[in-house]
Parts: structure tokens; C-alpha cells; sequence
């Protein structure tokens, strides 16, 4: 395939693993690949507003009782999908996060909170991660680092309920933590210049 970015040819596939699909024409459309595919996770950067039809996410958690969906476009006007129209879909299923700021959804007299995924909580903590250890670069390896601990702070990850994200109030905690676990890599790497002594959690 012609125009591919380097990191986009470790995705692709060849005809021949797709020839069992049960597709509606010979151009795959997202329904296709969702009915095949079956995934538990679906981001929008598409900038296509409706991409994600009432069709492709109730096919989605046909296959995934608690499907992840991510409508990250901005402007709001531009979404995948709306966290309202979702949340129906899924018979209040979904856990969603959008790139732009939306209010709670109340769906059949339940709150649903809507997680913003912004970038505010992850580069912060890895430029500090990157100036403290003195590192010569940022690897692929720090980026996980930074990812995996965010993770570790989601409240579902701590609570089994709530946001797939934390909130903006727990910034500055989590920021310290990323920062930790970027430097660390840094150094298991060989491309720290600074020794990172101290936990965040401890400061020892």
C-alpha cells in the first residue's frame, strides 16, 4: 500500500487473513471490521462526525460486555459519537472518554461520568521524567512507562467503577509518578545522567 508511514506497515494485512470475513462488499467499511475483528476498544481521530453508528457500537458490544469507546475529535461538533448516544447504545455498558469536555450522562436515572483524555496528563510528567533523569532521548520504552503507570491510577483500576481516566485534582500526583517511572527507564536504558533516588509515594 502506497503513502504508509512506517508505523502504519507493522498494522498492515495481507489479503489472503482476511478472506474469511464476513463482509457486506469488497470495500471494508468499520461495521466490517468490527463484526470480524470483534474489538473491546474503539477510538474516533477521525474527525468525522457519526462515525460510530448505533449499528457499529451495538455490534461492538454484541462481542464485549464493557466495551472502552474513545470519540476523541474536537471540536465537540466533530465526535465520533456523542457519550449520550453511547451509553444508550450499550444499555449503559460503555466506559467512555472524549477529547473535548462533556457533562455526565443520566441514562434511565443512573450518572454516568465522562472522562476527558487529555495529553495534560502525561506530557507534563514525561518532560519532567526526561529533565530530571538527564535523558539523552525519549524511547519508545519511557512513552509505555508513562502510559502503564496512568494506568495504574485509573479509578477503575483502583475502585472496579468510576472514570477510565483520573481526575484533573490528582494531576499533580500523577505527574510525579510518571515522572518517577520515565527516569527509571531512562536510567535501565543507560540514558539517565542523574540518579532517581526517591519514590513518590515515599520521597525516600
Amino acid at each position: 500500500m502506497p503513502n504508509l508511514l512506517p508505523f502504519q506497515t507493522k498494522l498492515v494485512q495481507k489479503r489472503e487473513n482476511l478472506s474469511d470475513w464476513d463482509t457486506d462488499s469488497d470495500v471494508l467499511s468499520l461495521l466490517d471490521v468490527v463484526r470480524n475483528v470483534k474489538p473491546d476498544i474503539l477510538i474516533g481521530v477521525s474527525g468525522q462526525t457519526g462515525l460510530f453508528t448505533e449499528e457499529i457500537i451495538r455490534e461492538m458490544h454484541k462481542h464485549c460486555p464493557r466495551p472502552i469507546v474513545m470519540p476523541l475529535s474536537n471540536p465537540t461538533s466533530r465526535v465520533e459519537a456523542t457519550p449520550q448516544d453511547i451509553i444508550a447504545w450499550t444499555e449503559g455498558n460503555a466506559l467512555v472518554a472524549t477529547g473535548s469536555p462533556f457533562n455526565p450522562v443520566v441514562w434511565k436515572d443512573k450518572i454516568y461520568p465522562i472522562a476527558q483524555c487529555n495529553n495534560a496528563f502525561i506530557f507534563p510528567g514525561i518532560g519532567l521524567g526526561v529533565i530530571a533523569s538527564g535523558a539523552s532521548r525519549i524511547t519508545d520504552e519511557m512513552l509505555m512507562s508513562a502510559s502503564e503507570t496512568l494506568a495504574q491510577y485509573s479509578p477503575l483500576v483502583l475502585n472496579g467503577e468510576g472514570l477510565v481516566l483520573p481526575e484533573l485534582k490528582d494531576i499533580q500526583k500523577v505527574s510525579r509518578a510518571i515522572a518517577f517511572a520515565v527516569g527509571k527507564m531512562a536510567q535501565q536504558q543507560g540514558r539517565g545522567g542523574e540518579n532517581l533516588c526517591r519514590s513518590p509515594a515515599t520521597g525516600h
